[in-house]
């Protein structure tokens, strides 16, 4: 039974920063992928970015320069340093685990909530 367990988020203030983490276990394979993905209510989960087993990144154009996306294979841990945060960065933040072997095998968080306010 595989496990997302996310850690982090909470309140800032605009121009403030927040670290997410994320730990991927009980699988018998390797993450090919992990990354983050936000949703507001109403809206379609979008990537926020995101990170393969090689290291290569992929980040939305709304956070790039401003968030960092890191992880450690051998711990299937990843990390969203997310830096001048703005009130459009509020949302709920999923952290996501994918397997792809012929095809994607997707494990999600249960999110946590990134409120940026003043």
């Amino acid at each position: 039974q595989v496990q997302v367990v996310e850690s982090g988020g909470g309140l800032v203030q605009p121009g403030g920063s927040l670290r997410l983490s994320c730990e991927a276990s009980g699988s018998r394979f390797s993450f090919d992928d992990m990354g983050w993905y936000r949703q507001a209510p109403g809206r379609q989960r979008e990537l926020v970015a995101s990170i393969t087993s090689g290291g290569s990144t992929n980040y939305a154009d709304s956070v790039k320069g401003r968030f960092t996306i890191s992880r450690d294979n051998a711990k299937n841990t990843v990390v969203l340093q997310m830096n001048s945060l703005k009130p459009e960065d509020t949302d709920v933040y999923y952290c996501n685990a994918a397997i792809v072997f012929g095809r994607r095998w997707d494990y999600w968080g249960q999110g946590t909530q990134v409120t940026v306010s003043s």
